[in-house]
């Protein structure tokens, strides 16, 4: 409260100087025996103005708006100037009264000016007042659509799991960037623009690029990364829902209208896509053009084909292509993806209503300049790291790695910047060896390569330098160790910390630190331990589970059976559930059974349900229809079903998932076996 004393008690000064002016003019009526019309005009207008202070001084009281007032200062110059001339005319009209006859001190154009002026601030204050509080009841609408509104956890590309997530080196990429551009400011282009390019050609750094360049220019109205393996990301769920609370924050004048279409349906999540469309983003963007004139609005959409279903892609493409343009407001969708036979008939189907820029098109000497630029940069950061941390003898030359090693990498990189990136990245890492003995590793894979061998060469020097110099048996130990912790990590539905998998998978925790060690080439790896493991690029998920890389365990014995791996995850789940103590009824010891989700503090959950256990519940169902096993009378499934069913289904409704038991039981009816 303290902080709004100084502008009540200016407010309340102003009204006693009008309430003395009154009293004045009170005075000149009595003691006249007919009060000028100049006294009256000052009289209706004390009153007018008095009405508008209180107001004021109403909204001041209450210390929590107040806060939110964009026009405060504003409004308290205006205060000050009012009671400068209040001052001024309270003066003197008692010179009048001290007169032996009491005499009117005012002219009648000085009365007019003064009436002109407090009308002037009276109508300063009363419009700023309106402009505040309309600002301040969007924000109402704003934080009720906040906290109703679900999304997808680490969707934007700011959230926190992207920060440190690559853009474009400065200098590349300029012609594709400036392609987007053009595309992004002309309102009568077309709403799409869609990236496209194979695995590992640079599609969601430039994403990343251009998400941050609209977002500085006032242009981003929402994005939403999409990401297999990382929950919400990998489906489109939760896609309009998180556009929709985005674009809440950057336009607050959505949300009394977002708003109300939640409220009309609180199933809306459970809509269909095209009505969760309709109603959460198309609807409300519409209102725009009754508000005021804005600029275009692009939405970044990256990697749609890492959402799992392909034919909720196609529909996605299809409803973007129906938005239509205003006069006031122009909204635009750029997306990536890889050029999937799905997503390549879903654009085939809106043709003329898109643009695209095919990366794999790019001329081949653009593609290898950036990839040199990009390269030089790194390699003389890897070379000044590694010369300030040895001796004088152990340093390499300025000239390292020399003409002909970084044309060869280079060449080899061309045209997909993972390899480059994923090369860097492995030169530098110091755990298993310097930069010149690293580099030899990459440099000894072959120069000629299809589009799947390049993977090959990206990503098998790293997985063979596990094995480098053990005997077989050791070999042999080594692979199915890797096969159950990283194949583990790369079929998660959500990442997990170590520790947490640590546990799910019930393997000692430095037994897995010990193994993760060796790929931070590969893997994003926190030095915070309660932060999950990531994969850098998916593109190492597709080269380990290459289901082509079956039958040729000799050359690939790192090779992942995706359906395995998820059979061995739904069992680890399911034991891990049936552990004593695990599930039981009350978990969180509520005092009421009947206590609402909204009342109970998520730290209560937390130290309830550990991370693996939410995983476990969440995902075991969806493991097991993976592996593609039959739900048997008798068997684990039964067994936990039996056991824990009402504990199951009760962390489902804590953790703010009930609602997709639903479509869990319908799975496990779809797998039963019956005898």
């Amino acid at each position: 409260m303290a902080d709004t004393v100084g502008p009540i008690s200016n407010v309340i000064a102003v009204a006693d100087l009008f309430i003395k002016v009154g009293v004045q003019c009170s005075v000149y009526c009595s003691g006249l025996k007919t009060a000028p019309r100049d006294v009256r005009l000052i009289l209706n207008e004390a009153d007018r103005f008095t009405a508008t202070l209180k107001g004021l001084e109403k909204l001041l009281v209450n210390n929590s708006q107040s806060k939110k007032l964009s026009s405060l200062q504003n409004i308290l110059g205006i205060v000050e100037e009012s009671r400068l001339q209040l001052q001024d005319l309270a003066a003197k009209l008692e010179r009048g009264t001290k007169l032996q006859k009491i005499m009117w001190p005012l002219k009648k154009e000085e009365v007019a000016s003064i009436i002109s002026r407090l009308e002037k601030y009276r109508a300063a204050i009363a419009l700023d007042l309106q402009v505040d509080q309309t600002a301040l009841l969007l924000n109402v609408h704003q934080e009720a659509v906040l906290a109703k509104l679900k999304s997808a956890k680490g969707a934007a590309f700011d959230s926190p799991g992207h920060v440190n997530s690559s853009r474009c080196y400065p200098g590349t990429r300029k012609g594709i960037l400036e392609h987007i551009q053009t595309w992004s400011t002309n309102q009568d282009g077309q709403c799409i623009f869609w990236l496209n390019g194979g695995a590992g050609t640079g599609k969601s750094t430039i994403s990343r690029t251009v998400a941050q360049s609209f977002a500085d220019k006032g242009m981003l109205g929402a994005s939403f990364f999409f990401k297999r393996g990382e929950a919400d990301r990998g489906s489109m769920a939760l896609f309009f829902p998180t556009i929709a609370s985005q674009l809440v924050q950057t336009f607050p004048q959505l949300a009394p209208h977002i708003r109300a279409a939640i409220e009309t349906d609180l199933t809306i999540y459970d809509r269909s896509i095209k009505e969760q469309f309709d109603k959460l983003v198309a609807e409300p963007i519409k209102t725009l053009s009754e508000v005021s004139q804005l600029p275009t609005i692009v939405v970044v959409a990256d990697a749609l084909d890492e959402c799992e279903n392909v034919e909720h892609v196609r529909l996605v493409i299809h409803l973007l292509s129906q938005v239509n343009h205003s006069a006031s407001v122009c909204l635009k969708f750029f997306v990536t993806s890889r050029p999937e036979l799905a997503i390549r008939l879903g654009f085939k189907n809106i043709d003329g209503h898109y643009e695209d820029l095919v990366l794999h098109r790019v001329p081949s000497i653009i593609v290898e300049h950036d990839i040199d630029l990009f390269l030089r940069h790194e390699f003389n950061s890897i070379l000044q790291d590694f010369n300030k941390s040895v001796s004088s003898s152990r340093q390499l030359p300025l000239s390292w790695p020399g003409v002909e090693k970084f044309q060869q990498l280079v060449s080899m990189s061309v045209p997909l910047f993972i390899f480059a990136a994923t090369a860097c990245r492995f030169v530098r890492d110091r755990r298993i060896g310097g930069p010149e003995e690293q580099l030899s590793k990459i440099l000894e894979q072959q120069t000629t390569f299809g589009l799947t061998s390049r993977l090959d060469a990206t990503y098998l020097p790293i997985v063979n330098g596990l094995v480098a110099g053990l005997s077989n048996v050791e070999k042999r130990h080594v692979c199915e160790r890797f096969k159950h912790i990283i194949g583990s990590i790369v079929t998660l539905a959500s990442p997990l910390c170590v520790a947490s998998l640590a546990c799910l998978l019930n393997i000692p925790l430095h037994v897995i630190e010990d193994r993760l060690d060796s790929l931070h080439s590969v893997l994003h790896i926190p030095p915070d331990p309660q932060n999950p493991v990531r994969l850098l690029h998916l593109s190492f998920r597709d080269f380990l589970v290459d289901p082509e890389k079956a039958n040729l365990e000799e050359r690939y014995p790192f090779w992942v059976d995706e359906k395995k791996a998820h059979e061995k995850l739904a069992i680890h789940c399911l034991e891990l559930l049936l552990t004593e103590g695990t599930l039981k009824r009350n978990i969180c010891s509520l005092k009421l059974p009947s206590t609402p989700r909204s009342e109970i503090d998520q730290r209560t959950i937390d130290a309830a349900l550990k991370s693996e256990v939410q995983y476990a519940c969440l995902y075991w169902v969806a493991h097991w229809k993976e592996s593609k096993r039959s739900v048997e009378d008798g068997g684990l499934v039964d067994h936990f079903l039996d056991s824990h069913l009402l504990h199951w289904l009760e962390v489902l409704g804590l953790i703010g998932r009930i609602s997709d038991c639903i479509g869990m039981i319908n799975d496990l009816l779809s797998l039963l076996h019956v005898r």
